[in-house]
């Protein structure tokens, strides 16, 4: 990257209402939001989000494409590794070491030193992200400890999510549902991810995270509103639970301590997209 682009892509994330915007595209991951999802999600007239996606998308650290009547705004990963070897290249002097944070810190590694907290987000925390904590506490050894809880919690988890969780072997003892406001205090666990799996195909509203976590949509059609027979209800349940346990598995299975934040991305986007296992994100 040039100096000419990166002073334009500075400036443009230099106004706090572009960088939000720019946030909650990254978030959003590669299938991007419509003007109207940004809008919504900062709490903007639709003109003024247009306004910051314009000029996020003049400093190319966007991309928009067309999908039916609607644009659709993502950001370019590329554009952010290109301003960070900008920042390495020029601002460093070719040196990168120059830019290393003293005592031996390493940038690039997401280190492992304490375990991982990974919080699942959904709207009613009785079913989908109540068995993602489950799984993830029973599979991911000493590197991760879950958490799970909704914007608008039920009162608490779902018979079929107990009997499917106990019909599997898993200890439901203390398991409820949580308001998500419990994890946002300073008292609370930072969370290190935050995966949401509402299904937003379904035009199911998602939480939104504040803060920077590594973050992810994982949308999984919502059990609880399965309709038919009590044994395609249960089916609905077990199918949910296939959906995660796939996804953790894979989750599991990335070498955090080896790659960096941008590359984490990356790898959990991608494993929402996997084929087969739910809606895309």
């Amino acid at each position: 990257m040039d100096t000419t682009r990166a002073i334009a892509a500075f400036s443009a994330l230099g106004q706090a209402t572009r960088l939000d915007a720019f946030r909650k595209l990254v978030e959003a991951g590669p299938d991007g939001l419509s003007v109207g999802q940004v809008a919504h999600a900062l709490g903007l007239k639709q003109n003024t989000a247009s306004a910051a996606l314009a000029v996020l998308a003049q400093a190319g650290l966007v991309a928009n494409r067309r999908v039916g009547r609607e644009s659709l705004y993502a950001a370019d990963l590329t554009a952010v590794d290109g301003l960070v070897d900008f920042l390495k290249t020029d601002c460093c002097g070719g040196r990168p070491e120059l830019c290393t944070p003293p005592n031996g810190v390493e940038l690039a590694a997401f280190a492992m030193t304490k375990p991982k907290n990974v919080l699942f987000l959904c709207t009613g925390n009785s079913a989908r992200s109540l068995i993602g904590e489950v799984i993830l506490n029973a599979q991911g050894g000493n590197m991760f400890r879950a958490y799970s809880a909704g914007s608008a919690p039920k009162n608490g988890p779902h018979p079929y999510t107990l009997d499917l969780l106990k019909g599997l072997g898993h200890d439901v003892s203390g398991l409820r549902s949580k308001d998500w406001s419990e994890f946002s205090g300073k008292e609370a666990p930072q969370m290190d991810f935050v995966f949401t799996v509402c299904d937003k195909a379904a035009t199911e509203p998602c939480p939104i995270w504040p803060g920077q976590p590594i973050s992810a949509h994982w949308g999984v059609p919502d059990p609880v509103e399965a309709s038919g027979s009590e044994a395609e209800k249960r089916l609905a349940f077990s199918e949910a639970y296939r959906m995660l346990r796939d996804r953790i598995l894979a989750f599991a299975s990335v070498p955090i301590a080896s790659l960096d934040g941008l590359s984490l991305q990356h790898a959990v986007d991608g494993i929402g997209r996997q084929a087969g296992h739910g809606e895309p994100t």
